[in-house]
């Protein structure tokens, strides 16, 4: 299996594989992706399953991604598994092989220079689907990617998926794409994110993991306008590392800013400290996209 790497350093002409367990942060890699797409004038596909394709359109709207005019204008289409995998049944890998064809032959004659797809894998779980022909297609696709037309994500979620499954379609991928994590262990993700640019923390978080923490924080200030801290997922925050946040807030200059989301204990620990003026600070639900 190759080594993880950032969705922003895919190669045109990758076929990578997603595996997940979070869904925030699945959808969060597919919308870099798709964003990146869009900017550079790519034909973008999205085949989405556990996600219907209005909703998916809204949640490309909630990370920032200008998706409704490329939607409009057919530069991105949102495809679901109805419409596409399981239209014509019963489904092999060759008949998997050939849609994936048309796109890119559809990509062509539209006059994209090359098409990027995500492939949301979920629906080869169902009764109708057998696993062993998605198999078939990982290994029988890549003379798809030959000459670098084509660029694609397929997305296996870890929940819903068999170990030896994931393991076989991890291997039969170029490249593995995963947000880059600077911790994660049973009680503490600490991870980038993308769309909007800055970091995600789930779990609980104190003095005992600051190290991790001002390494993604001076990352993000680094490489960010605006910094948005996702902390939806945190049960937990110490006053210690509610300050160290804070801290990297003053640290920024008048015209950026952090933008802090979280709810319940986290948003009252921020509050206690006087985190405040430092921090435009967002108290929202925990916002679950599958």
């Amino acid at each position: 299996m190759a080594d993880a790497v950032p969705v922003d350093v895919l190669d045109a002409g990758d076929h990578a594989c997603l595996t997940f367990s979070d869904p925030d942060e699945r959808v969060d890699i597919v919308a870099a992706f798709v964003a990146e797409g869009l900017e550079r004038g790519s034909k973008v596909v999205c085949f989405t399953d556990s996600i219907q394709p209005t909703r998916m359109l809204g949640e490309l709207a909630l990370r920032g991604v200008p998706a409704l005019d490329p939607f409009e204008r057919g530069q991105l289409v949102m495809v679901g598994s109805d419409q596409s995998w399981l239209v014509d049944l019963p489904l092999t890998g060759a008949k998997m092989v050939g849609i994936l064809a048309r796109e890119l032959g559809r990509a062509g004659r539209e006059g994209y220079a090359d098409l990027r797809v995500t492939m949301d894998m979920c629906w080869a779980t169902r009764p109708v689907a057998a696993v062993e022909e998605l198999l078939a297609f990982e290994s029988a696709a890549a003379g798809l990617f030959a000459d670098g037309r084509l660029t694609a994500i397929c997305q296996y979620d870890r929940e819903t998926f068999d170990p030896i499954t994931l393991a076989f379609a991890a291997d039969a991928h170029s490249k593995v794409v995963a947000a880059a994590a600077y911790h994660d262990d049973a009680l503490l993700r600490i991870c980038r994110q993308h769309r909007p640019p800055g970091i995600r923390i789930a779990g609980e978080l104190d003095y005992s993991r600051l190290d991790p923490l001002r390494q993604a924080l001076a990352e993000a200030l680094r490489l960010d306008d605006d910094i948005h801290v996702n902390l939806t997922k945190l049960r937990f925050i110490d006053v210690t590392a509610a300050t160290a946040i804070a801290q990297a807030a003053l640290t920024l200059p008048r015209e950026r800013r952090m933008i802090v989301t979280c709810e319940g204990q986290v948003a009252t620990m921020f509050g206690l400290i006087g985190a405040r003026d430092a921090l435009q600070l967002r108290v929202e639900q925990a916002h679950d996209p599958a």
